[in-house]
């Protein structure tokens, strides 16, 4: 029988890591897992860790390894590490074959390049890693003759409507939204929503990140960022269209007018699954689209609401250490909005003046991206403050 696939995920017990999780246990002949990451949920991940008996867990706040030890007394086979150098070393052992980089944010990049330099196959659910390195992350996938795997709905959408096209050139992607939980606001309605406004999305279920980085947009500027690395394209190549339904989760138009696009109801263990099997497609249980009872709308996005998707935009044309600037300021208001520190609408404020005061580079190497990272969030954390 073929060994089975031996799989890292970074972030288990987020909203991606659990999935990928489900995927795993649906099938069990096929993979398996390696390793297991968490920043803080020692609990869960202890739990994860009883279920699935990875060789190998790590808890990135190492204030909570002897807490993590602890828990897993009766598990003397499965090591246990600690702190951000534990999770750079741990996708680099030799029996993974793949790593799904789901953590959130910046704290991404640095395992990503490791497993990349150990050429592991890269499951990316980590946009960050494109958005701030997204040149750089790109060489060095070359480099290594690593493949790199989209896991955001869209990307995947994207990546398999280009399966089987080769070298076909692209006209557009069309980039779809779905305008989260503010689309039929007001900009005067806007000012005054809540954390608890925002973290209702219409149509996926997600982590407080990610959900308020959809409510803002600038999820969706940061996919766009995400694209133009993964697949080649200018910017300006990228609409962005709002589909409150999410059942279209990308499309490619080519040169000849045709466009391919992937539906499906909104379901992550889908692009993760493919991710894993891909060029096959496994069974996947759960609900199938049914097309009768869904319309499909289109709506262009309203940039002087959503000026954090315009600010993406601005970025890439930018270029340079520019996207960097705009991850971090994002992560800092984002978690000052979520500890009730920051306004909705100043959220975009605070990363405009971020823009405007941080050291620019164009030509940026991995330590610019880190100290640059370390300016922009002391920057937007004096804004707040």
């Amino acid at each position: 029988m073929k060994n089975k696939k031996q799989i890292a995920i970074l972030g288990s017990t987020g909203s991606i890591g659990t999935q990928a999780l489900e995927v795993i246990e649906e099938h069990n002949d096929l993979y398996e897992v390696y390793c297991l990451t968490a920043n803080n949920r020692v609990e869960l991940l202890a739990e994860q860790a009883h279920q699935f008996r990875p060789a190998a867990v790590v808890i990135a706040n190492e204030a909570r390894y002897d807490e993590l030890r602890r828990l897993m007394d009766d598990l003397p086979d499965v090591k246990v590490y600690a702190g951000r150098n534990a999770l750079d070393e741990i996708v680099e052992a030799d029996p993974i074959d793949m790593v799904l980089t789901a953590m959130v944010g910046f704290a991404g990049l640095s395992p990503t390049i490791h497993a990349i330099r150990a050429r592991k196959a890269i499951a990316l659910a980590n946009k960050e890693t494109l958005v701030v390195a997204g040149e750089l992350i790109l060489q060095l996938a070359q480099q290594y003759h690593t493949p790199i795997l989209p896991v955001d709905s869209e990307h995947s959408a994207i990546f398999q409507s280009l399966v089987g096209e080769d070298q076909n050139p692209i006209e557009k992607i069309l980039l779809t939204a779905s305008g989260g939980p503010f689309r039929l606001k007001t900009l005067e309605e806007i000012a005054h929503v809540t954390k608890a406004d925002a973290l209702r999305h219409p149509t996926w279920d997600m982590g407080a990140k990610i959900t308020i980085d959809s409510a803002t947009m600038m999820n969706k500027g940061f996919e766009v960022i995400e694209a133009k690395w993964l697949f080649g394209v200018d910017a300006r190549q990228i609409q962005v269209l709002v589909h409150p339904q999410s059942i279209v989760h990308s499309a490619v138009q080519f040169h000849d007018g045709s466009v391919k696009a992937q539906l499906g109801v909104p379901d992550m263990r889908l692009p993760i699954q493919y991710a894993f099997s891909f060029p096959r497609r496994l069974h996947l249980s759960g609900e199938r689209l049914d097309l009768f009872k869904h319309p499909l709308e289109f709506f262009e996005p309203d940039l002087e609401k959503f000026r954090c998707l315009a600010m993406a935009y601005e970025a890439i044309a930018r270029g340079g250490n520019m996207p960097c600037i705009v991850n971090a300021a994002n992560e800092v208001v984002n978690r000052a909005f979520l500890e009730d520190r920051c306004r909705f609408l100043q959220m975009g404020d605070v990363i405009a003046e971020t823009m405007a005061r941080a050291t620019f580079d164009p030509k940026p190497d991995y330590d610019t991206y880190v100290k640059t990272d370390a300016e922009a969030r002391r920057i937007a954390n004096e804004l707040i403050s």
